[in-house]
């Protein structure tokens, strides 16, 4: 599929209007159209190829500043990419020649890249750590922490989850199938902590128990689901990078197995899994 992107005005000034094309199945990578001066945004070591009038940049933090951000500016957007586990550092692609050039980014696990445009979604999205992939320029990548006290107290490392703010399209990086639900306001669901994807900041999160303590250690799924209540979009991942590791490493004769996922749970999730 080819879609159009950003051709809007945002906060920063006009938006680059490029083109896109998702390619693959199961690993799939974005390939960016930039006319001359455009640019897009990724992580380091998403670059699958690009043509050679396409220039590479690093800048510290997430690019969103550019050059007039400042220095404060840019060592606040490198600190939250660190809270969330991310590179200090991203890399900018701008068309530096004439005509058309066409840039590919790929995600590192199998699954689906899906393109969201912010600015219909109330200008934000709330997701894994992990899911950014690239962008427009100008997007900013931040931290939500999430304040709940059941998840304040078992939340470890998903305590902190990854804020995308723009109003252009950006990509996200979601393991095997993924689902879009549609939450009407008071509906509620319960979603496997590595299960969740992403989510609208309109939709309340916090962590529920599975149920007794037979059922925290004999079920298998951890000892806490994510529970989602509307209005507001979710999107559900069929399998979490989490997943896909341990049971590589339960294959290899390793520590793994389910940790419940573990993206929310941290090191509690290996307690309540038996894996400690």
């Amino acid at each position: 599929m080819t879609t159009s992107l950003w051709s809007h005005q945002r906060r920063a000034g006009i938006a680059d209007d490029i083109d896109f094309e998702i390619k693959g199945q199961e690993l799939q990578f974005v390939e960016i159209e930039l006319d001359p001066g455009e640019s897009a945004v990724a992580e380091a070591g998403a670059l699958v190829w690009k043509d050679a009038a396409i220039g590479m940049t690093t800048v510290f933090g997430d690019g969103s500043g550019g050059a007039d951000g400042g220095f404060m500016g840019k060592l606040l957007g490198a600190g939250k990419r660190l809270v969330t586990g991310e590179s200090l550092f991203t890399t900018v692609f701008t068309h530096n020649g004439s005509g058309k050039a066409r840039v590919a980014f790929a995600s590192p696990t199998p699954g689906s890249i899906l393109p969201i445009r912010l600015d219909q979604l109330g200008g934000t999205l709330i997701c894994q750590k992990d899911s950014f992939l690239c962008a427009a320029k100008g997007v900013s990548i931040g931290i939500a922490f999430q304040r709940k006290v059941m998840t304040g107290l078992f939340g470890g490392e998903g305590f902190v989850m990854q804020r995308l703010d723009g109003e252009g399209w950006v990509f996200v990086q979601m393991g095997g199938t993924v689902v879009e639900r549609e939450l009407r306001a008071g509906e509620e669901l319960h979603v496997d902590t590595g299960c969740l994807a992403a989510y609208t900041p309109s939709v309340d999160f916090d962590l529920v128990t599975v149920g007794g303590i037979r059922t925290m250690f004999s079920a298998g799924e951890g000892a806490f689901f994510a529970r989602l209540r509307g209005p507001g979009k979710v999107w559900i991942q069929s399998l979490p990078f989490a997943r896909l590791a341990g049971r590589m490493m339960a294959a290899a004769g390793g520590r793994g197995g389910n940790r419940g996922e573990g993206s929310v749970l941290g090191g509690f999730g290996d307690f309540i899994g038996g894996n400690d």
